[in-house]
């Protein structure tokens, strides 16, 4: 079992910024893809950002292209989500997820059994 501890969030204007941290507690986060969804009230869990074991792949939501940067320090076992030019529309729970293995990158949030509790994203207009 894998138990993922976000950090991060908070309440930022539109055009600010904002830095999620990823970390699995107790163990390494080594062979695992680790990826960002969010959700936000009446809507459904959608896929943001993700990026591979090795952290030379990573993909993205074509909402967040250009805004968003993930990026993963395995030294320090943590990943993180960079997120500039944040918009309103960017409000939502953001969850850290990771599933092992060293394939390629999935989008869907049922093929990660890990989660992290969930960390607030508030942009104000």
């Amino acid at each position: 079992q894998v138990q993922l501890v976000e950090s991060g969030g908070g309440l930022v204007q539109a055009g600010g910024s904002l830095r999620l941290s990823c970390a699995p507690s107790g163990r390494t986060f080594s062979g695992y893809i680790v990826a960002w969804f969010r959700q936000s009230p009446g809507k459904e869990r959608e896929f943001v950002s993700a990026i591979s074991w090795s952290g030379g792949s990573t993909y993205y939501k074509d909402s967040v292209k250009g805004r968003f940067t993930i990026s993963r320090d395995n030294a320090k076992n943590t990943v993180y989500l960079e997120m500039n030019s944040l918009k309103p529309e960017d409000t939502a729970v953001y969850y850290c997820a990771a599933r092992g293995g060293k394939d390629t990158i999935r989008v869907k949030s049922s093929e990660y059994p890990y989660w992290g509790q969930g960390t607030q994203v508030t942009v104000s207009s």
